[in-house]
């Protein structure tokens, strides 16, 4: 069994300072198996670490659409952000990249998404995030595993690491697998363990998307 982090950052993101090093040395202490890095419109963070871990490490990348936040693993090419989600799924679909849907439903996110834009491109997905730690309110998690019960969509779970120590507080167990396709063909077995980070920690990305602009 692997134990998966499906969602963390680096510096490659606007808002976070942590270096692939960094985010690699906490992963291997806390026996993360897979780490995929999924920064801000960006996989040049995700590139770098896997020059330094590849075994460990999956390509990743967060988009920002017109209408919401995909989260795509085994990304060989970046997606810009601001691309309608049409667009960005054919992108990623032509390069057979894994595709979920970040913290679809908490508010408090530019990326979360409105239900009927989210059930459009349910079709091209292939899960939806269910868990994410740093949301604020449990109800946003649990909308999303609802709504993913009810229309049969797989899930995923991550930390939304900006920091090291925030990794691995949510991760999926999972047979092993290797590229994408097999990983759509493990993933409803998943065993979630997941954990709400600390409010706090957004003052860490926070502070981290001050110090870049100055």
């Amino acid at each position: 069994m692997l134990k998966v982090e499906f969602h963390c950052h680096t510096n490659a993101s606007k808002d976070s300072l942590t270096k692939p090093a960094e985010l690699i040395r906490a992963a291997r202490k806390k026996g993360i198996d897979r780490l995929i890095i999924t920064d801000h419109n960006s996989i040049a963070g995700a590139k770098a670490a896997a020059l330094l871990d590849p075994e460990l490490v999956i390509v990743g990348e967060e988009i920002m659409t017109t209408r919401g936040e995909l989260l795509a693993s085994f990304v060989k090419e970046e997606i810009p952000a601001g691309l309608s989600p049409q667009e960005a799924l054919q992108r990623l679909k032509a390069q057979g990249a894994f595709i979920s849907v970040s913290h679809p439903f908490d508010g408090f996110r530019k990326g979360a998404w409105q239900e009927e834009d989210l059930l459009e491109i349910l079709p091209d997905v292939d899960a939806i995030e269910i868990f994410n730690s740093r949301c604020m309110f449990p109800s946003f998690n649990r909308q999303a595993k609802l709504f993913a019960e009810k229309y049969n969509i797989p899930g995923t779970v991550g930390s939304d690491a900006h920091a090291a120590f925030e990794v691995g507080q949510s991760l999926l167990v999972l047979d092993q697998f290797s590229g994408p396709e097999e990983l759509r063909a493990v993933i409803r077995a998943g065993k979630p363990q997941v954990k709400l980070s600390s409010w706090l920690v957004h003052f860490v990305s926070r502070y981290a998307s001050i110090k870049k602009k100055t």
